[in-house]
């Protein structure tokens, strides 16, 4: 998923400005430039992204950057794209195989079964908690 970025350029007192115009409140700065611009972007995306699946948010569709370059308060402002992993929003169930010693298994399903959860669920909930 490819979301388009506003920049607005910064120089040797001022940092370079980031807005993601689909992503209301999503914003990044960078010292260093466009390429770093870019990256924080991203950064910012998925950060804002995995705030609003983990409260039931709707996460909006991506716009033509044709179209957003039209408005007015982005006049003077370099456009780009931040490249954003779809898997990020999927909640397809993906089977998956760890190692842990054994100890440390136990310890592990003791917790999940207090918490009345599945040792694969207990692991989700401390993920997203964390």
């Amino acid at each position: 998923m490819k979301y388009p970025i506003a920049i607005e350029p910064g120089n040797a007192t001022t940092a370079w400005g980031v807005v993601v115009p689909d992503l209301p409140g999503c914003f990044s700065a960078a010292d260093s430039g466009i390429d770093e611009a870019i990256s924080n972007a991203q950064e910012a995306i998925e950060l804002w992204i995995e705030t609003a699946l983990d409260l039931g948010q709707t996460i909006p569709a991506p716009s033509s950057i044709t179209v957003l370059q039209k408005k007015s308060e982005f006049k003077g402002w370099v456009w780009a794209v931040a490249a954003i992993d779809p898997a990020l929003m999927s909640d397809d169930i993906e089977r998956v195989n760890i190692t842990l010693p054994k100890r440390v298994l136990a310890r592990l399903d003791a917790k999940a079964k207090a918490f009345g959860q599945t040792r694969s669920g207990y692991i989700a909930h401390l993920a997203i908690s964390a």
